[in-house]
């Protein structure tokens, strides 16, 4: 019984961890982007998301390639 409460306390007692702090409220913010624009600033992710799906496309063929010349040989 004590080890059921005592990991209820821990896993209770940890949620307050994950909380983060309100965004400060001036008229600039972290990143000059003004109080309506985005926590952070506008990053654009679409240049290295492209990449990263061309990249995982080449990897994916290479290794049907690969698996497809395996099952020729044998």
């Amino acid at each position: 019984m004590k080890k059921i409460i005592l990991t209820i306390a821990i896993v209770l007692g940890g949620l307050g961890v994950f909380a983060q702090p309100t965004p400060p409220t001036g008229s600039t913010g972290h990143t000059g982007a003004g109080q309506n624009g985005p926590i952070g600033g506008g990053a654009p992710i679409d240049g290295g998301l492209s990449i990263l799906l061309a990249m995982g496309a080449i990897y994916a063929a290479t290794k049907v390639y690969q698996i497809k010349i395996k099952k020729a040989e044998a």
